[in-house]
């Protein structure tokens, strides 16, 4: 009796100490969350831990890619790599306007601003300001003759009945000076037109210690080294300034194009008025 008694006594304690081991075994087991098998799939969570998680952001959206040269204050302008026609229309076909290359008459790389751009039969077009006679004409030119865009946001305006150069960024004024233009028998020419080249290998005491080439042209034989373009730098004779003084290009006193010099990049776009 005594044996059988002590046999019970030692099933009812293993029996609880298995009861004991489900119940830890219980608590420390993970929650019904989602977990991962050895493979890395995802087992479902249940509906009580769904109920647990954060709820979805809402509200977001990846703002549209948009091109930086589309702002109105900007302009866009591009190395040429290749020699190549601007045509008069967007087309192969289409008659030459003039031969642009890939170096200005002062030795620089040549760049053109552009006015827009097309495809057409799988080519895309460029439609650009040209350095040719007379002022003010445009071209096409094929776009994989062309560098990368480079944007600028500085806009040049020469009044030639106030004597006066101002330089617009983003639309505000940052910087005016008076000027010396053409005389009256070597006008300085009106348009639209841009920086082409930004020279200090032209620094002397004619020319001062900076001078800009842009893209505008002159009928008549100018003061600018690489003849007929016209020109905006110093000069040796800062008293005439301001005043109708020269053979088409525009004279600043030196102090002022070094200043405009640290202002107004290559592609700036130009007014003459």
């Amino acid at each position: 009796m005594i044996r059988a008694a002590g046999r019970r006594i030692g099933w009812l304690l293993a029996l609880a100490a298995v009861v004991v081991a489900v119940g830890i075994g219980l608590l420390m087991a993970p929650s019904d969350r989602s977990v991962s098998h050895s493979s890395g799939s995802p087992v479902p969570a249940t509906d009580a831990s769904a109920r647990m998680l954060p709820p979805p952001v809402t509200g977001f959206a990846v703002p549209e890619a948009r091109e930086l040269g589309g702002q109105a204050d900007v302009t866009r302008w591009a190395p040429v790599l290749r020699s190549t026609q601007a045509r008069q229309r967007p087309s192969f076909t289409s008659p030459a306007v003039v031969s642009v290359g890939r170096v200005t008459p002062e030795g620089t790389t040549n760049l053109v601003d552009a006015e827009g751009e097309v495809t057409r039969g799988g080519t895309t077009w460029v439609h650009a300001r040209l350095a040719v006679l007379p002022d003010g004409r445009t071209g096409w030119l094929p776009r994989n003759a062309l560098g990368g865009w480079s944007f600028v946001s500085t806009r040049a305006v020469i009044d030639r009945a106030h004597l006066q150069l101002t330089l617009y960024r983003n639309g505000m004024v940052i910087f005016r000076a008076p000027v010396g233009i053409g005389q009256p028998g070597t006008p300085t020419p009106t348009g639209q037109f841009y920086i082409r080249d930004r020279l200090t290998a032209y620094a002397s005491p004619v020319y001062g210690p900076l001078a800009f080439g842009t893209s505008a042209r002159s009928p008549y034989e100018t003061d600018w080294p690489a003849g007929g373009f016209i020109g905006i730098h110093g000069t040796d004779q800062p008293n005439l300034i301001p005043g109708r003084i020269s053979h088409g290009c525009i004279r600043l006193r030196n102090a002022a194009i070094t200043r405009l010099g640290q202002l107004m990049p290559v592609g700036t776009p130009v007014t003459i008025q």
